[in-house]
Parts: C-alpha cells; structure tokens; sequence
C-alpha cells in the first residue's frame, strides 16, 4: 500500500522552528521528487518546496527562501522540511507529495499525496 505520512506540526510561537517530516511506505522516495505543500484556511494549495528524485535539487518558494530547508534521508525513506523564523502567515496544514519531477505551481505533477500535519504560529 502506499502511504504518505506527514509529522512534525505542532502550534509555536513567530520566531520558532519547526521540522516536519514525510515517511514513505509501499514505494521507495529516492525514485521520486518529493514536494512540500501547504493550505491555509479559505487559500488554495501552494507549493513551498521540492527537492528532485534523480541529483537531489531543491527549488524554494519566495515565501520559505531563506527560511526553509529541505532535505531526505534516502536509508530512512524520509524527507524534511525545517522551518525556521517561523511567521504567523506559515500558518496552514502541510502536505507532502510524491511526483516525477519538482513543480511548486502544478499540483498535477505529483501522484501521491499525505494527509497532512497543521502548523500554527501564533503569539
């Protein structure tokens, strides 16, 4: 069966870091691109990161250069994304996907998909 599991979210302070994580199951993350999406309240989905199958590349929305980083631990079937300076407007619910290649602007590239984990930053 495959399965996307995102992990890691949690309620935090502006200025705090966050490191959530994406477990695989059923296929193997290496073979694919991986890509962060997120989801807030009333807005459409829009891509934050993605880091490429094949040389490991990593593409960044304006909104998490800087800020964001992510990564995989291909032995673990895991990926990352550590947020840092954390801003009230990250607040959404984080999804990790699976696709052929990194595309942050055209969800339709990435076939698998987590139910996502909600990141609220809030004073």
């Amino acid at each position: 069966q495959v399965q996307l599991v995102e992990s890691g979210g949690g309620l935090v302070q502006p200025g705090a870091s966050l490191r959530l994580s994406c477990a695989a199951s059923g296929f193997t993350l290496e073979s694919y691109a991986i890509g962060w999406f997120r989801q807030a309240p009333g807005k459409e989905r829009e891509g934050v990161s993605c880091i490429s199958s094949s040389d490991g590349i990593t593409y960044y929305a304006d909104s998490g250069e800087g800020r964001f980083t992510i990564s995989r631990d291909n032995a673990k079937n895991m990926v990352y994304l550590q947020m840092n300076s954390l801003k009230p407007e990250d607040t959404a619910v984080y999804y990790c996907a699976a696709g052929g290649l990194c595309a942050l602007s055209d969800t339709y590239e990435y076939d698998y998909w987590g139910q996502g984990t909600q990141v609220i930053v809030s004073s």
